[in-house]
């Protein structure tokens, strides 16, 4: 089969589109004939081996953490799924990923997958729908008559955390440049105020029950969204961690879960949940996303196909 690789550490350039071994699945495992995975910026960071410490893979490493597809091999003890289902997923950070043609998976990361989109494209759902679910429910539990201020709404994670707070019933401003305001209005944003035209924490009146941060922003621009929470509130995020100032903060690592998956594709089936993709490419391309992506050239979400 075909797969993306890296051999060592190193820039973009260093991911070869080669011939390798096609996997067997193990006990509890299945083998997904890859519909699609996604680019994730931590794919990046991983393969240019500034995480190898805390993500310490393999080499040669085949990256992608996001999969969709549908199932080829059942390994021994696999009851959940069949030959011919259509599952979506979130891999292992440490484990060859879905950046080929076929994939190894444990079924308990799985969930079957969306119907309401192409099955390409819900490899944009696992990891950032994930992130947003377990940063807007769990960590900050927002409730009906919050408010809330999302910075960071027009990327991937972000557009999913404005969805699931407007759909808990909170009052949501969103952060977002002129391009992504009409998109993140459609997501059910109240307010968007865009960051080019000052600081935000200028921008934005009154405090919030919870700040969620999905850009990588400097200290200093944290310190000013720490100061809109009000208290008893929490500030949430992803990147920068939060100042230690009184205010509590949490940082997100997300974790797999496919009970929560399989609530986020319910969604999406309702039509409740947007999956945005900005752009779908060919696997042989993928080293030219992550190029772009390194560059910070990429508009959005990127589906990779296989």
């Amino acid at each position: 089969m075909k797969a993306i690789r890296f051999h060592q550490y190193g820039e973009a350039a260093i991911l070869r589109y080669e011939d390798v071994e096609r996997p067997v699945p193990g006990v509890g495992e299945v083998l997904v004939r890859v519909a699609g995975t996604s680019f994730n910026p931590v794919d990046a960071t991983i393969r240019a081996g500034y995480l190898r410490q805390v993500f310490p893979v393999g080499l040669p490493h085949t990256p992608g953490i996001d999969v969709s597809g549908t199932v080829a091999e059942v390994g021994e003890g696999v009851t959940r799924f069949e030959v011919g289902d259509q599952v979506v997923g979130f891999l292992s950070m440490v484990g060859d990923g879905a950046a080929a043609e076929y994939v190894v998976a444990p079924v308990e990361v799985l969930a079957v997958a969306p119907t309401a989109i192409p099955l390409g494209d819900a490899a944009a759902l696992p990891a950032v729908a994930l992130t947003a679910w377990q940063s807007v429910v769990e960590h900050a539990g927002v409730r009906p008559g919050q408010r809330v201020l999302v910075n960071g709404a027009g990327g991937a994670v972000g557009g999913h955390a404005v969805q699931l707070a407007h759909q808990a019933g909170a009052e949501v401003v969103a952060v977002a440049v002129g391009r992504n305001a009409e998109r993140v209005r459609g997501y059910g944003a109240d307010e968007v105020v865009d960051h080019t035209a000052g600081a935000v924490a200028d921008q934005v009146t009154g405090r919030f029950d919870a700040v969620f941060n999905f850009a990588p922003v400097p200290p200093e621009v944290m310190a000013a969204l720490a100061g809109v929470v009000r208290d008893g509130g929490v500030l949430v995020t992803t990147t920068t961690p939060g100042p230690e100032n009184g205010v509590r903060s949490v940082s997100v690592f997300v974790r797999s879960d496919a009970a929560q998956l399989a609530e986020l594709v319910d969604r999406v089936d309702a039509g409740k949940l947007h999956v945005h993709v900005a752009e779908r490419v060919a696997l042989v391309d993928l080293a030219d996303v992550h190029a772009r992506g390194e560059a910070g050239a990429l508009t959005g979400k990127s589906v990779v196909l296989a």
